[in-house]
């Protein structure tokens, strides 16, 4: 095993994560022009099943969620 594929499998949790994430973000993003609220999507099994309380902070820092929903809701919600 070379140092390539060590740093590979240590790190390896950060492409399958993101993948992850961005499907998530899209999904608020897509459920809010909807109509629903944030409070609702982030209570969803889709999301609550899918990620972690640390990765749902993480989602309310993108700018892209951030900008589809606004920032005030993003506050209200943190």
């Amino acid at each position: 095993m070379g140092l390539r594929d060590a740093l590979a499998g240590v790190f390896s949790f950060l492409g399958s994560g993101s993948q992850k994430e961005e499907r998530i973000a899209q999904y608020v993003i897509r459920e809010h022009h909807r109509g629903r609220s944030l409070a609702e999507i982030l209570e969803d099994h889709y999301v609550t099943n899918r990620l972690s309380p640390d990765q749902v902070r993480r989602l309310l820092e993108r700018h892209d969620v951030i900008h589809a929903v606004g920032e005030d809701t993003i506050a209200a919600m943190r």
